[in-house]
């Protein structure tokens, strides 16, 4: 909820902005929704919602004008003008920046800060929300880790990893990467430093076969190694599986789960399955159907450590304790695709930033691939961009908040001759109007491609 302070001068500036009209003046002060969700537990048309920023907003398409929810409210604050309810609060926070004196507040912020003494001076009893942050609390996994200043993409962890659970995408293909693969299996000890010595050579191919970026080739009874150009360069990305467990919580016939904060697998329990949930699950999409007859699935990661112990020269690869505080850069615009992607629920928006319940996180990081803004910290290189969307405002629904076209990080809606419109040359389909809209008044879609 929001808290009015003792500052307040009652000049009404956060009642003129807000858009639901949840805030009053109660004896000179602002008092306004405290979002405890009974009206929409009350209502028989299940027309009230609790959006991602966790305040509730009408489905004007369902809501009947009934009244339940205006006589269910505890303090009073809903009511029915025209058809439509107002003072429920959508937790849009546009009043705290609206109020000249300051005297608005969020209650995360107080409980976070100055939890029972600042209530206490104010004559408020608050409970403190399930999702406040304990201090020092973190969400955490061990996982194996690249350093991408290390990293040169060279292929030999891929190369090396009994499962599958590393891939590297290298421009140009068909050039040596220096992995030294090539030595590693060369039967008569031919090559040394990724150069073919043709006297030792017996022409055997077992090299050509083996090299994970096929830069090796025959030519007139001689086998070559294709190099980089001077100032040429190798490019790319290396994504792994993070051990988040997301595919064990989502595997039907238990196949995979997690031990001792690993992951193990079971091929005879894998048998028999149709739907594969557990390939949709990974946040990375290093999952994938196998080749190999003896499993069904392959590309996650069993901790063994032979990518650590194969990138030997470099030191890129190393396991780690990778933690997250739940927060967020300067760089966030409220869009809301976290709240939207987070398989766990753990995702709460704020203006400016989010509010995650550590408890539930797992650190799958599809927040942070999903980030169109990239707000969110994270250690794999996988990105997925918005591709294409659609967004329209429905004109019957829209009860002209504008609170829309106060939230698009783009400025790309506005209102026109008394009507909110879209402009699609602007928008980047980033759901930010449509989770905070007060009436669900906005049809809203949008795709996501990986990134190349």
């Amino acid at each position: 909820m929001f808290l009015t302070t003792n500052k307040c001068k009652g000049s009404g500036e956060c009642i003129e902005e807000c858009p639901t009209g949840a805030i009053r003046l109660i004896n000179g002060k602002a008092f306004s929704c405290i979002t405890c969700g009974v009206c929409a537990d009350a209502c028989p048309n299940r027309a009230i919602f609790q959006n991602k920023y966790g305040g509730y907003v009408v489905d004007r398409a369902k809501c009947n004008a009934c009244g339940v929810c205006e006589l269910s409210c505890p303090v009073n604050n809903i009511t029915i003008e025209e058809g439509v309810v107002k003072g429920i609060c959508s937790r849009c926070g546009i009043c705290v920046p609206a109020c000249p004196e300051k005297a608005r507040l969020d209650a995360y912020d107080v409980i976070e800060d100055r939890q029972l003494k600042f209530l206490e001076s104010l004559n408020l009893t608050v409970q403190p929300p399930l999702r406040s942050k304990k201090e020092k609390e973190l969400a955490q996994r061990t996982s194996l880790v690249t350093d991408a200043e290390k990293c040169t993409l060279c292929r030999r962890c891929e190369y090396y990893c009994p499962t599958g659970a590393i891939l590297v995408d290298v421009e140009p293909q068909g050039v040596c990467t220096e992995c030294r693969v090539c030595e590693d299996v060369c039967p008569v000890g031919a090559i040394e430093n990724c150069t073919i010595d043709p006297e030792k050579c017996t022409v055997c191919l077992n090299c050509l076969g083996e090299c994970p970026n096929q830069a090796i080739f025959t030519e007139d009874f001689q086998v070559k190694i294709n190099k980089l150009e001077p100032g040429e360069k190798v490019t790319g990305k290396l994504i792994s599986c993070l051990n988040c467990g997301l595919c064990a919580d989502e595997c039907p016939q238990g196949a995979l789960k997690m031990v001792d904060g690993h992951l193990r697998y079971d091929p005879n329990l894998c048998e028999g399955c149709e739907t594969m949930e557990c390939l949709d699950a990974c946040p990375v999409g290093t999952l994938r159907p196998s080749h190999d007859p003896d499993r069904k699935i392959e590309g996650f990661c069993v901790s063994c450590g032979k990518c650590v112990k194969s990138c030997d020269i470099n030191e890129a690869r190393s396991f780690r304790q990778v933690t997250w505080d739940g927060s967020v850069s300067e760089d966030c615009i409220s869009c809301g695709i976290c709240a939207e992607i987070c398989p766990k629920g753990a995702v709460t928006l704020r203006r400016g930033t989010i509010d995650v319940d550590l408890g539930k996180c797992v650190l799958c990081e599809k927040c942070a691939i999903h980030c169109p803004v990239q707000a969110i910290p994270t250690t794999t290189m996988r990105r997925k961009n918005i591709k294409e969307g659609f967004t329209f405002v429905q004109d019957k629904l829209c009860m002209n908040c504008k609170l829309c076209t106060k939230i698009c990080p783009e400025d790309a809606i506005k209102e026109e001759d008394g009507r909110i419109v879209v402009d699609e040359s602007k928008c980047i389909y980033c759901g930010g109007c449509s989770n905070a809209c007060p009436a669900r008044a906005i049809l809203f879609e949008r795709e996501f491609e990986v990134e190349p």
